[in-house]
Formats: C-alpha cells, sequence, structure tokens
C-alpha cells in the first residue's frame, strides 16, 4: 500500500468512527430542545434513539468540555451553549436581535406593560422566538426565547409568510395546518387567502389561534421586500384589541427595517 493510499484508508477509518460519534452526541444535545430542562440517562437514551451506554459516554465527554452539566441526578445544558448560542449572527452586534431590541422596548412601554412583546424568525414551518418582554401586568403566553410555534397558527409566523417566497408558503401547507384551537385556519385555501390580506395590509392576526384568550397583532421586518422576521403585540382578548394595536406594531417594525438596511 502506498503512502497516498494509507493515508486515504486512515481518513476512512477516521470518518467512520467520528462522524457518527458527533452525529449522536448532536442528537443527545438536541433532546434538551423539546424535552429539558433538566433530563436523566435513561431519558436521553431513549429521546435521542442511541443505547444506554453510548449515551452515558457521550454525555461524559460533553459534560467534560462544558456543553452538558450534572443537575441533581440528571444533566442539563451547560452555559458554553449559552455563550455559543449568542454568537450567532441573529444575536451578535448589529445583528437583528440587538437593532430590535430599543425598539421592542418602546413598544412594551407604550403598551403601559399589558401586552407582551416579541421578536421572531421563521425556521422551517416554525417561528422560533429570539427576543420576548412581558411584564407582571401582562397575561401569561405560552412563549420563550429559543422556543417555538407552528407558523401557520400565529400572528409573528402568518406576517413572516405573508412577504416569503412561494416554496416557504408551500413547505407549510405541506406540513399540515395545525388546528390548536376552534378559531385556528386548517382549510388551505382560507389560509393562502390571509396571507394575501396581510400582505397588502402590512399586519397579520392571531385570534386565539394558539390560546384561547389570547390574541396577538403583528408585524413583518422587511428588506428588499422580504420578510427577514417579525415582531408582534399578544394580550387578554377582553382587554387588548388587536386591531387598535396594528398601527403602532407596524410602525416599530418599519423602524427595524429601516435600522437593518441602514
Amino acid at each position: 500500500m502506498t503512502v497516498v493510499e494509507m493515508e486515504v484508508q486512515q481518513s476512512s477509518d477516521l470518518e467512520r468512527d467520528v462522524v457518527p460519534s458527533v452525529t449522536k452526541a448532536l442528537q443527545l444535545l438536541d433532546t434538551f430542545r423539546l424535552h429539558g430542562p433538566t433530563l436523566g440517562v435513561s431519558q436521553i437514551s431513549r429521546l435521542a434513539g442511541v443505547p444506554k451506554s453510548t449515551a452515558f459516554r457521550l454525555l461524559a465527554y460533553l459534560e467534560q468540555s462544558g456543553f452538558v452539566e450534572r443537575d441533581g441526578r440528571g444533566y442539563c445544558l451547560g452555559r458554553l451553549l449559552f455563550e455559543l448560542g449568542n454568537s450567532v449572527p441573529l444575536c451578535r452586534p448589529e445583528g437583528l436581535r440587538e437593532t430590535a431590541a430599543p425598539h421592542l422596548t418602546d413598544l412594551f412601554l407604550a403598551a403601559s406593560g399589558k401586552a407582551a412583546v416579541h421578536l421572531a424568525v421563521l425556521e422551517q414551518t416554525d417561528v422560533v422566538y429570539l427576543e420576548k418582554i412581558a411584564g407582571p401586568q401582562t397575561m401569561s403566553v405560552p412563549t420563550r426565547v429559543g422556543g417555538r410555534m407552528n407558523a401557520a397558527c400565529s400572528g409573528l409566523g402568518k406576517a413572516i409568510l405573508a412577504f416569503s417566497e412561494r416554496d416557504v408558503i408551500a413547505s407549510v401547507l405541506d406540513e399540515g395546518l395545525q388546528r390548536r384551537t376552534r378559531y385556528s385556519v386548517a382549510d388551505p385555501a382560507r389560509f393562502l387567502q390571509t396571507l394575501r390580506r396581510v400582505n397588502a395590509e402590512g399586519v397579520a392576526h392571531d385570534r386565539e389561534e394558539v390560546v384561547l384568550g389570547l390574541v396577538c397583532t403583528a408585524a413583518p421586518i422587511l428588506l428588499d421586500g422580504r420578510a427577514v422576521g417579525a415582531i408582534s403585540m399578544s394580550g387578554n382578548a377582553i382587554g387588548f384589541n388587536p386591531t387598535t394595536a396594528a398601527p403602532l406594531v407596524q410602525r416599530t417594525a418599519a423602524a427595524i427595517s429601516r435600522d437593518l438596511a441602514a
């Protein structure tokens, strides 16, 4: 065997050994995204679909590297992942999250702290929350920074989808429209009609489509006519009027769009 052939063989052996382990380690970390914050080895093994002995070995490496930490008899994500997460472009200086931050604060104060304010982006068929501002007078909203929500149900998702490419909208329809409450839109034709109206008006609404008693007004953050994210105000269906809030949410989204383009 020549030197070149030996190097190729060694590279192949390394790839065969390392790549599956890296994939499995990432699968372990991903279990915390939907099932955390603290999980035991048996739970992690079952959710990730890997043998318990493999999970235990990989968790030891991840703990040694700072990616996970011990939490009693279980594990939780390590602070190193918090640092890495905040290093993604969306969260870095002059990124979407930082650019939007002062505008979101002003929007929250404009509602006298009685409405929750969100910033989100589209990830496949879900919206992912980048920021959330709520206060003691705000209705409890089932969202968290880093969490997800089905895009078709939420005002944020509809605001983004209405200014997205056709293939993006098609992927949402292919996934199927969820009926989370009796007000959720599950008919594709009606959903597309809603998106056309959002595109024309520049504002989207969630009228108890995600949670009963919760309503929302959202507007897209646009760059070159395409949505790169959206912001929203959410409140109690009894005291919060989405239609009245719409102009303020739209002006705030437009201000963020201008700052991003500057």
